[in-house]
């Protein structure tokens, strides 16, 4: 779960690479889920995207699962 530090500007979250709780860059990112050009902008869905600030390791989640 991601929390909001005090000494912070990011949020902390559990890296899987670093095995521990580090700052991460949090975004959100419009990805075409369709490899069809035909109506690609129909199949747009909100990816939510972190980023390690000590790794780098970057990690992306599909936030609608309708």
């Amino acid at each position: 779960m991601a929390s909001k530090t005090p000494h912070s500007d990011g949020m902390t979250e559990l890296c899987e690479n670093c095995g521990q709780e580090t700052a991460h860059s949090v975004s959100v990112e419009l990805k075409t889920e369709s490899s069809k050009s035909e109506n690609s902008e129909f199949s747009r869905e909100p990816y939510r995207v972190t980023e390690c600030r000590s790794c780098g390791t970057e990690t992306s989640q599909r936030m609608n699962n309708a």
